[in-house]
């Protein structure tokens, strides 16, 4: 008993053709989305770079509160002592 050769699978120059087409629109698009992801990416970086700025700016106009106030404690502190001392 013999059997017959595989014969193989058969992939014509036209079906290959449209299948790298396939391919090369698959990758177009991937291509143009990439290009959105990349250009919403720069536009937040922009931001967080914009907010951080805006952080900064009000970490240092808010350091000097705290110091007024230990001053003004320390202003009260010898204020009563002076009251204190001149009875």
């Amino acid at each position: 008993m013999t059997t017959a050769p595989d014969p193989g699978v058969y992939i014509s120059s036209a079906q290959m053709y449209q299948e790298v087409r396939v391919l090369s629109e698959a990758v177009s698009r991937i291509e143009a989305k990439l290009d959105g992801i990349l250009t919403n990416a720069s536009a937040l970086t922009k931001d967080v770079e914009d907010h951080e700025a805006r952080l900064r700016a009000l970490e240092r106009a808010r350091w000097p509160l705290p110091t007024i106030g230990v001053l003004a404690g320390l202003g009260g502190a010898v204020t009563g002592a002076l009251a204190l001392v001149g009875k």
